[in-house]
């Protein structure tokens, strides 16, 4: 039986990939930080088969320790502060986390595999916010970095030493360079669930609008369902590398909302959704879109889900979260 450990196990990809790797027939190890959790619960009613172990990425020592508990065949880093917004206001902290993070998570494998460095599969979750100002469409694997956060420099920094442990250390060290994938499990506070959660209470009479920012930003969304199957792909390569995971198809907000809206019968918006400049980014990321045609030729991934489905299936899934009280 093979064994996994997973840092971020309480997001909707440590869900997802949890499930996926439990019906592969893995003992799967969860990370997880703080003693009394609030997203604790959530992972043991969703994937109670998991065994939870205490850590926390800025902490080496506690690294080390689960390691030693879990002794995986793989471990997939999730582990991030990973709403960008946050990271203009915590900006040392994301830095430490979703950047240090990573190097902490590497040593603590290089030091746990001894001398077989590549015993050890290592999964990084590298971003599409490391592109920021795009310097070329589609964003593939060769294209320049150009982060425009906090969260994406510290992305960046995550991937690059992922490369240099891989380089160095002869480690199997893969990453994914994903592009946004949401779900119903995708938290409130990032603009797809805020959208599909306000939409299905609008159309229920619970709330009268709903209010965001740039509503002409471009993204390459899918499903989170199907990129966790490109991370799991990536481990099982005889050799490491890293990959684009993205539709190669981009919509914008309004397009979100107009999909959103329709689903619940509604088709014209305008006057349920306002615009706060405070919710601008500072600085922008305008277009996102990326090549997946590597991960496509081999890894034999593409996916399935398309957008319009993506979007429905989150309003039905907030329609009945609301009916029920939620």
């Amino acid at each position: 039986m093979p064994r996994a450990l997973v840092t971020g196990i309480t997001g909707q990809d440590g869900l997802y990939l949890s499930e996926l790797l439990l019906g592969k027939g893995y003992e799967v190890f969860g990370l997880i930080r703080g003693q009394n959790n609030p997203k604790a619960d959530l992972v043991r009613r969703t994937v109670p088969d998991v065994t939870l172990l205490t850590g926390d990425l800025t902490d080496l020592s506690s690294l080390l320790r689960a390691m030693a508990v879990a002794d995986p065949d793989e471990v997939y880093n999730l582990g991030a502060i990973s709403f960008v917004a946050y990271s203009w206001e915590n900006a040392h902290l994301t830095t430490e986390v979703t950047g240090k993070g990573v190097l902490n998570m590497l040593e603590a494998v290089r030091l746990h595999a001894h001398d077989d460095t590549s015993r050890v599969r290592f999964y990084q979750a590298s971003s599409s916010e490391m592109f920021g100002r795009v310097q070329e469409v589609p964003q593939r694997e060769t294209t320049l970095l150009w982060p425009r956060s906090p969260y994406g420099v510290a992305k960046v920094y995550g991937h690059y030493m992922t490369i240099n442990y891989r380089e160095s250390y002869g480690m199997h060290a893969s990453s994914g360079i994903l592009f946004n994938h949401e779900s119903p499990r995708r938290g409130v506070e990032f603009v797809t669930r805020k959208v599909s959660r306000a939409v299905a209470r609008i159309a229920l009479g619970l709330q009268d609008s709903v209010t965001l920012g740039n509503l002409d930003a471009r993204r390459d969304w899918g499903f989170a369902g199907d990129y966790v199957e490109a991370m799991w792909c990536m481990l099982q390569q005889e050799v490491a590398d890293d990959y684009v995971v993205a539709t190669g198809h981009t919509h914008s907000i309004r397009e979100l909302l107009d999909v959103a809206f329709a689903h619940v019968g509604v088709d014209d918006w305008s006057g349920l959704v306002r615009q706060d400049k405070a919710l601008l980014r500072p600085a922008e990321v305008d277009l996102l879109v990326g090549d997946a045609s590597k991960a496509r030729e081999k890894l034999g991934w593409s996916p399935r889900v398309r957008f319009e489905e993506l979007v429905r299936m989150m309003v039905d899934h907030d329609l009945a979260e609301q009916r029920a009280g939620g």
